[in-house]
């Protein structure tokens, strides 16, 4: 297929960005026709119109699965975002002057939720005397609809899912160590010599992986290691305190342990990419007026002062 476009090429609407997102979450061109309740001719039509009007193929087609291209991805990750916005707004006027009252259920991590998420909910309920807020705090991520929560707050990549997002804010990362690991390893002054150093990688398995940096125009992707590695933030950061290496850490996690002096950060001239904090809910025509407050006030909150 063309993908520069020409004039007989029809103009995509707001659907055919709807089904280009339901293709993706929903894994191929006849999952999505059955989720949006189409035909699978008219997914196929919406998704050519789409890549015909943007002159690039968002999607692989194969006999099995509809893979997005490269482009594809990116595109998804900002059109989810941006259909959000817009169910939020035609809420919003649906609910105009919609009295803002009931009880708001809620999910958030566990060390997150005390010190950040209680504090906005607060300030929240302070807004809206009339709605009540139940917050359920778990380690694993949940189901919404089966815990019947009206909205979530999420940290880290979204994976394609059914459910409606609005990012928040882009929380800061650093690179920290203990006073006493780098006393006996030494600093590094640049990210390639993180390559000497024992680091602590947040993980599952293996034994590497590929940290990224930026200062202006130069980035720099280095390859660590270590002895030790966990699949839990807390954990990684109280290995770096017992001096086990050099990790990667949010600062609204390890601020308090910085400001004591049971760590320290190096290569503070080099940004690494943002954790990124959403807030997540159930997909569907309308939201109550209680919950499209909360991501309003979320998102305004959040985007001034990030957590941290």
């Amino acid at each position: 297929m063309d993908y520069h476009g020409n004039r007989e090429n029809p103009v995509a609407s707001l659907d055919d960005y709807r089904v280009f997102v339901a293709i993706v979450e929903q894994g191929n061109l006849t999952a999505a026709a059955r989720y949006l309740h189409r035909s699978l001719q008219a997914v196929s039509r919406s998704l050519q119109a789409l890549e015909g009007e943007l002159g690039v193929g968002l999607i692989q087609r194969t006999t099995r699965r509809a893979q997005p291209t490269a482009a594809g991805l990116a595109f998804h990750a900002r059109i989810r975002a941006a259909l959000a916005d817009i169910d939020l707004a035609r809420s919003a006027l649906a609910e105009h002057g919609a009295r803002i009252d009931g009880t708001l259920r809620i999910g958030g991590s566990t060390q997150f939720s005390a010190p950040y998420l209680v504090p906005l909910v607060a300030a929240f309920m302070e807004r809206y005397p009339d709605v009540a807020v139940e917050l359920v705090v778990a380690d694993q991520h949940v189901d919404l609809q089966r815990e019947k929560l009206d909205a979530t707050v999420r940290l880290g990549e979204l994976a394609p899912s059914r459910l409606h997002a609005r990012r928040l804010a882009s929380l800061r990362m650093l690179t920290v160590g203990a006073p006493g690991y780098f006393a006996r390893h030494g600093r590094p002054r640049i990210p390639s010599e993180l390559s000497r150093h024992e680091c602590i990688a947040r993980r599952g398995g293996g034994t590497g992986q590929r940290w990224e940096y930026r200062r202006g125009g130069r980035r720099e992707s280095v390859e660590v290691r270590g002895r030790f590695s966990a699949d839990n933030a807390a954990a990684c950061n109280a290995a770096a305190v017992a001096g086990l290496g050099i990790a990667v850490a949010a600062l609204w996690q390890v601020r308090p342990l910085l400001d004591q002096g049971r760590l320290e950060t190096v290569l503070d001239d080099w940004q690494l990419p943002g954790l990124p904090l959403h807030v997540v809910w159930p997909p569907g025509k309308q939201l109550p007026a209680r919950t499209r407050a909360f991501i309003d006030f979320a998102a305004a909150r959040w985007a001034a002062e990030p957590p941290g």
